[in-house]
């Protein structure tokens, strides 16, 4: 039997396939499917190899199989968190920047930052080099956290950063 032959599966790997990283509990919003059926098709869908499942940390999130590498998922995972994924819109449009510049920008305590950035180095995204006294960060690879930003915006849902990033596309 194929795996998508359910209506239900179908419906979660459409999900997973519009909007790459989706995690359980925004799955469980969007299809209004009991816990414990949602938890056996996904489990399904993976058994199958049609859905690769990826952790953050905080999240276990989801992508159709073979299209997103590791280094993909891990750029994916970040944008998919609110301000992880501001943080990469400034490095992406101004870097590199300090944690204080990023406070500013994103008119956030610079402890709140910090935090984010550390998570984004954990990562693997975003590197830091001491400067004077303060330390400054960068994407690791901005290309890629730019492309995916592009072709995925449409499934994040954050006005300011499509703004911030609209200008820095505009020059």
């Amino acid at each position: 039997m194929d795996p998508l032959d359910l209506e239900s599966r179908r419906a979660i790997y459409a999900a997973v396939d519009e909007t790459p990283g989706i995690h359980f509990r925004a799955l469980l919003d969007r299809l209004d499917y009991a816990k414990g059926t949602l938890q056996y098709h996904l489990q399904t869908l993976a058994d199958e190899g049609l859905v690769d499942v990826s952790e953050d940390g905080k999240y276990t999130r989801y992508y159709p199989a073979g299209e997103f590498d590791e280094a993909d998922r891990a750029v994916m995972n970040a944008l998919r968190r609110t301000y992880s994924r501001r943080v990469i819109a400034h490095l992406l449009a101004d870097e590199p920047l300090s944690t204080t510049d990023l406070a500013d920008r994103l008119d956030k305590s610079p402890s709140t930052v910090s935090w984010h950035l550390s998570q984004l180095a954990d990562a693997g995204l975003v590197e830091k080099e001491r400067v004077g006294q303060s330390v400054e960060y960068s994407l690791r690879d901005p290309e890629r956290a730019r492309y995916l930003y592009t072709i995925h915006r449409q499934s994040f849902t954050d006005v300011l950063v499509d703004r911030l990033l609209g200008l820095w596309n505009a020059y």
